[in-house]
């Protein structure tokens, strides 16, 4: 195998992912504080359900989720981008997991080409 670096970039459902993460957040940071209903708001309930269901069939099912949904039970807590900071971890996971795979494999930069690493679900 030649020493040139391989590269293994994000599809477009990690980009995807992370644009919906950003906006969640967002949403949940700066919109939703205005209307503040306690523990039980039901447009954040929402949100994260459908935030949740979409991630899943994006990036496929992972445990990085959970947090972001539990978040909502803790006063205080719900002010972390749990999202963003969700797709971020999946995605330094796949990517830590490539990298390996083809260290094990010698894959050299064409069949890494061929292979298709993210997202697996």
């Amino acid at each position: 195998m030649s020493d040139e670096t391989i590269t293994v970039s994000p599809g477009p459902q990690f980009r995807t992912a992370m644009l919906l993460a950003l906006a969640a957040d967002a949403l949940q940071l700066v919109v939703f504080p205005l209307f503040v209903e306690g523990a039980i708001s039901p447009a954040e309930d929402v949100l994260d359900l459908g935030i949740g269901a979409i991630m899943v069939q994006l990036l496929g099912w992972h445990w990085e989720f959970l947090p972001s949904f539990f978040a909502k039970l803790v006063p205080g807590v719900d002010l972390v981008p749990f999202w963003t900071l969700a797709v971020i971890n999946v995605w330094r996971k796949a990517k830590r997991e490539a990298e390996v795979t083809v260290a094990e494999k010698g894959l050299n930069k064409q069949e890494l080409d061929k292979q298709r690493f993210l997202p697996q679900r």
